[in-house]
């Protein structure tokens, strides 16, 4: 019993974390988001505005970074992690560090605008509609843009400005530009109102305005006058623009750039290995599935000594996430693992070696578990779930207490006596149960417990 309990302890601890991480999390719609399903479905033109509508007041080219990079949106969340660790550079020491990385030209150029990156990352669900409605649906995607601008124009809340250029070509198409080529400034506005439509929108997205600030506000001007003149990086601020005559899409390099030529309303990602002379090896590789916001990734390696491996999956559209980290030597094998979702958390942890396993387990709803097996046979085990049931294991043995005392579940009879429910009861009289005991370098019998497997799922639910 207490072997099969172990067995089903450690293992549905770390399977269920790791099955997190690699199948499909149910989807489901956030406040305020467009009723996409991102299965490749068209999405209105209402619904398109509203999805476009934190971006369509921004400069052409910065439009079209953004546009571009919102189709490899696990690149933009790789992106803003790696600057929040390299904030610190700035100008030409940026760009060279930005160069060397693995990301779209889109995504390095957006580095350059550090909030609007910020604002990417921190809503991937809404930058992955918005990188698949234009990978789609590109010209009627420029053409909510067009209506957007068309409205705010209208409600006279756009207009030129000292940061701003706005020039109305034809009825169809408003143009805007930075006033000096070598700074770009990137309007603050709320979507509710800029428009003279109450576009609702995530907050986080687009930041309003400072109180007491015009309708559409400007924070730090971004100098890009190294980046204008082109040269060492193609990727510059320069190279981007909106083709509104035409051909009406993204231009880079005065070419049409539709983005993430994977993008095909499923999963898509990458991996790659590495390898030495010396029996050692590397493997890694992360993956995005824009049909249920999946993303996930993880790596090996190994050599002679032993191997670690470690895996994340993140879902923005529910809130659920997973990690763990796996290892093994000579000496045994060890693992730890968080789950989260539905406010509620777990972690778990194992080790196993020549003496024996331990594992323990603690959730965020008050239940936990603790177990061990000795390299004889001798095992125990405590667990309480989060309404307070408490359950014990050792040696064939098992008890329970559901607030009356301990009963004893199964195993030889013994004169173990039942107690209130004020305490873990009395001390099992007849031998074998010392794990059970207060000494001995056993569980304690008064130590905050855990629960057992049997009721692991019902604090997942």
């Amino acid at each position: 019993m207490i072997k099969i309990f172990m067995k089903q302890f450690l293992s549905s601890a770390l399977s269920v974390l790791l099955l997190i991480g690699t199948l499909p999390f149910e989807t489901g719609a956030q406040s305020g988001q467009p009723g996409y399903s991102g299965q490749g479905a068209p999405l209105t033109a209402d619904e398109l505005q509203q999805l476009a509508a934190p971006i369509a007041l921004y400069p052409d080219s910065l439009v079209a970074q953004v546009l571009a990079a919102a189709t490899f949106p696990d690149q933009i969340a790789a992106a803003e992690g790696w600057y929040q660790y390299h904030s610190n550079l700035t100008g030409s020491a940026l760009m060279a560090a930005v160069d060397q990385q693995p990301w779209d030209p889109a995504v390095k150029a957006l580095t350059q605008f550090p909030s609007v990156l910020g604002n990417l990352a921190s809503n991937l669900s809404w930058t992955s509609s918005l990188g698949e409605a234009y990978h789609t649906q590109s010209a009627d995607v420029m053409a909510a843009i067009q209506v957007l601008r068309a409205k705010a124009y209208a409600a006279g809340n756009l207009k030129s400005s000292t940061q701003l250029a706005v020039v109305q070509q034809s009825p169809q198409v408003i143009v805007i530009q930075p006033v000096n080529p070598q700074v770009v400034y990137v309007p603050m506005y709320n979507p509710a109102v800029v428009y003279g439509y109450p576009y609702v929108v995530p907050a986080y997205v687009a930041p309003p305005p400072p109180v007491g600030a015009a309708v559409v506000a400007f924070g730090v001007g971004i100098a890009v006058g190294a980046m204008m003149a082109g040269g060492s990086y193609a990727w510059g601020y320069s190279s981007w623009n909106c083709g509104w005559h035409g051909s009406t899409t993204v231009v880079y390099h005065g070419g049409a750039y539709y983005g993430n030529n994977a993008w095909h309303g499923g999963y898509y990602g990458s991996s790659a290995s590495a390898y030495n002379g010396y029996g050692g090896s590397a493997h890694a590789s992360n993956g995005y599935n824009p049909s249920t916001g999946t993303y996930a990734r993880g790596g090996t390696v190994s050599n002679g000594y032993g191997s670690v491996s470690a895996g994340q999956a993140y879902n923005p559209h529910t809130g659920a996430s997973a990690s763990t980290v796996q290892g093994s030597n000579a000496y045994g094998s060890y693992g730890a693992s968080t789950a989260s979702k539905n406010g509620t958390t777990v972690d778990s942890q194992h080790q196993t070696n020549a003496n024996g396993t331990t594992g323990q387990m603690h959730s965020s709803n008050g239940a936990s578990a603790y177990g061990a097996t000795g390299k004889n046979g001798n095992s125990a085990a405590i667990g309480q779930t989060a309404n307070g049931d408490k359950y014990a294991a050792a040696n064939g043995k098992t008890y329970s207490n559901t607030g009356s005392g301990w009963d004893q579940k199964s195993g030889s009879p013994s004169s173990y006596n039942k107690s209130s429910s004020s305490g873990w009861g009395g001390q099992e009289h007849s031998g074998g149960s010392s794990a059970m005991s207060s000494g001995g370098g056993g569980w304690s019998s008064r130590q905050s417990s855990a629960r057992g497997s049997s009721s692991y799922g019902r604090g997942r639910r």
